[in-house]
């Protein structure tokens, strides 16, 4: 552990105590959200995102400290372990130099080498490799015996025991990579026979393609590699082949004799059968790696901004999901979410019976005291959103067009069902739309990220990886906020920091079988809620009504004896610090300071008594599309428009102003400045105003400027 923290804190250039003590609170089962909350004493106020690092650069420390018993085994086996060896793989925390050490020994299919061994013929490569032998052809016959049939045959397979010498030579691959690092470029062309294939339009930038692979950004990378996985490119990655082969001739040939020729040639077969390939492989997967990285890194960005999105809260709410021929779905949900009411309008062509869902919303609105509506932006969204706002109801409703993104996924899901079984999909899908405009964080979470639709490439990227940063984005967030036990959903609960299914399961029977939660020490009556757990999870559950207003903040039940103290120290309740600022403005943390507790913890103690169970989410806003623009025929170039931003890429941001298609707001139009990261311009669901630059109707894509905005 401690070699690891020394190298962890090298890495990631931070102080070795603190990565210490945040890996010592990560093996001893803390969550990250937990920690980055509760434990800045120990952390030195780490943020998630270098907890986050420290944990990924430990699993691959501890990756390769376990290959590296993989080989010492395999090498030992082999009865070719020195010490000399021995020490420089301990040694070793690199992965790609750890198997360069280990490639001479590697146990191998039958290759050419292995065959020129077998007919005796490993002699002969080391004298050739000496290179100081001036008649070679004489010692060369001596080895034209059993299955070498005559001089050429030897002198190949000599070459190829040579050829693979040179290719396991550590200084010779790195040479090799040092060149690809430096001047490598990634080439495509269109697949023989696939120029007119109808998949094939969409990858036509990239049918006479390349570019120093250095400069090859994310999203283009991950799109080379779609097309050749669909068969439709041919794909390679080079360095100059001339020039390396001339640095590895430098490297290995010594001298202008037969011997030296014939060691020429085995390089130069060791360059192009064995090393290029290989060492093309390896940049092929690390430049992969670094595309998935990056791509991986703005999805989880938006993630977060996207289940961060402002609540409406606790209100009354309608939901619609649009559509022509089978009409609108309409919900009805109580300021819980719970279901009230369901059916269809028609309000659109074919069946056009406009009066009668006009008047059936108007009946719906004052009979459930609706508070606000809700209308999915899909099929016939923007022809609904007109309908609704041109009735006249009984009170003052909210309006809102709400993203559909994934809606489809959950209203078939497993959960859906269990939730609704005795619905079908039209009617779980508008409840979900509803619901999202009261809580898009609890409401999101019960669909895969995947299909939420604010990804780049995220079919195409490790889907490992893209999952685990993904499900810690989600677990972030839902512990930011917060969570009401007494309402959320099993599936919100699952994603509270020390809970997971089975918990969150047995915290839903308790509260079903017991009532609602009086006290965050109730929790510990949960069947198999253990001190770990309970110490993981109470600080991010919420209970509104509780005795004890610091059940409903982000105060740890381990710290509520301070509070108290301080309390105390004034002569008045806890209700009473917390109502009265006056109060805690004569508090003197200093006072407080323990050998556990430092000013970090103190200090977010009284900024929550500020704002006791506080959602840090942004007030909500109604937007309005332009009323004159339905589909892309009604766009003329030069058109302003205003526009919510639906997803951001590293090369920009796609922005919905109204119709099917998305426009893109490229990374040189978002600003009049230049601008090197789309997010720090742009974020999810931001209202924008945007210029019509283009319009291609042939292939339906709008190019929108933010310049001068």
């Amino acid at each position: 552990m401690e070699e690891f923290s020394r190298m962890i804190a090298a890495a990631l250039k931070l102080p070795e105590h603190r990565v210490s003590h945040t890996l010592k609170l990560l093996q001893g089962g803390a969550t990250i959200p937990f920690i980055s909350r509760y434990r800045k004493e120990a952390t030195g106020g780490l943020d998630e995102v270098k907890i986050g690092e420290i944990q990924t650069a430990y699993e691959k420390f501890a990756e390769i400290a376990k290959r590296k018993e993989t080989i010492l085994s395999t090498i030992g086996e082999q009865g070719k372990l020195t010490e000399g060896l021995r020490t420089r793989i301990s040694g070793c925390w690199n992965a790609t130099e750890l198997e360069d050490i280990y490639l001479p020994f590697k146990p191998k299919r039958r290759t050419r080498a292995e065959a020129a061994r077998q007919k005796g013929l490993e002699p002969l490569a080391a004298l050739i490799m000496l290179q100081r032998e001036n008649n070679l052809a004489d010692k060369v016959h001596g080895f034209v015996k059993g299955d070498v049939e005559n001089e050429e045959e030897a002198l190949k397979g000599a070459r190829d025991i040579l050829a693979e010498y040179v290719s396991e030579d550590e200084q010779a691959r790195n040479l090799v990579r040092n060149a690809f690092a430096r001047e490598a470029v990634i080439s495509a062309k269109v697949a023989k026979g696939k120029e007119n294939d109808e998949k094939a339009a969409k990858y036509r930038d990239y049918f006479d393609f390349s570019e120093p692979l250095k400069r090859c950004t994310s999203h283009r990378l991950l799109a080379i590699r779609r097309g050749e996985s669909e068969g439709i490119l041919k794909v390679s990655i080079s360095p100059d082949d001339e020039t390396c082969t001339e640095k590895l001739q430098r490297k290995f040939v010594r001298g202008n004799n037969e011997c030296a020729r014939q060691v020429a040639e085995a390089v130069t077969d060791a360059y192009k059968r064995l090393m290029k390939p290989s060492i093309e492989t390896e940049f092929a997967a690390s430049s992969k790696e670094k595309a998935d990285e990056e791509a991986i890194r703005v999805f989880a960005g938006n993630l977060r901004q996207l289940l961060l999105a402002p609540p409406l809260g606790q209100k009354r709410v309608l939901g619609i999901d649009p559509g022509y021929r089978t009409g609108c779905k309409v919900v009805c949900l109580d300021a819980q979410g719970a279901l009230l009411h369901n059916e269809a309008i028609y309000p659109h062509p074919p069946q056009s019976e406009y009066q009668q869902a006009a008047r059936k919303l108007v009946k719906l609105v004052e009979q459930y005291k609706i508070e606000a509506i809700a209308i999915g932006n899909g099929t016939a969204g923007r022809e609904t959103e007109q309908f609704v706002t041109g009735l006249r109801f009984d009170r003052e409703v909210q309006v809102f067009v709400v993203s559909e993104d994934g809606a489809s996924i959950y209203s078939a899901s497993k959960l859906a069902r269990e939730e609704f079984p005795d619905y079908d999909v039209t009617v779980r899908g508008a409840v979900s739309i509803g619901r999202r405009l009261m809580d898009p964080l609890a409401e999101l979470v019960k669909i895969d990220a995947k299909s939420i639709g604010v990804g780049q490439y995220q079919h195409d990227v490790d889907q490992t990886r893209l999952k685990a940063s993904l499900d810690q984005t989600v677990e972030s967030c839902v512990n930011l906020v917060g969570v009401n036990v007494n309402t959320a959903s099993k599936h919100l609960l699952t994603y509270v920091s020390g809970l997971g299914p089975a918990l969150a399961q047995n915290i839903v029977d308790y509260r079903t079988g017991n009532g609602p939660f009086r006290s965050r020490k109730e929790l510990l009556n949960v069947p198999r809620m253990g001190a770990k757990a309970f110490e993981q999870c109470a600080g991010f559950l919420r209970i509104p009504q509780a005795k004890n207003p610091l059940d409903n903040s982000a105060v740890h039940p381990e710290s509520y004896s301070i509070v108290e103290k301080m309390a105390d120290d004034l002569h008045c309740t806890v209700e009473d610090l917390i109502k009265d600022k006056s109060l805690r403005d004569k508090i003197k943390l200093e006072q407080y300071v323990t050998d556990t507790t430092g000013l970090p913890t103190l200090t977010d103690i009284i900024q929550e008594l500020d704002k006791p169970g506080r959602d840090p989410r942004q007030k909500i806003r109604q937007f309005e599309f332009d009323k004159n623009v339905r589909t892309i025929n009604d766009l003329t170039e030069g058109m302003e428009l205003p526009g919510i931003v639906t997803n951001i890429t590293n090369f920009g941001c796609f922005v919905d102003i109204g119709i099917k298609e998305n426009g893109l707001v490229h990374i040189s139009q978002l600003a009049d400045h230049f601008v090197s990261d789309p997010t720090s311009v742009v974020s999810i669901h931001q209202h924008v105003r945007v210029r019509v630059m283009s319009v291609d109707l042939a292939r339906k894509r709008i190019q929108l400027t933010m310049k001068g905005k």
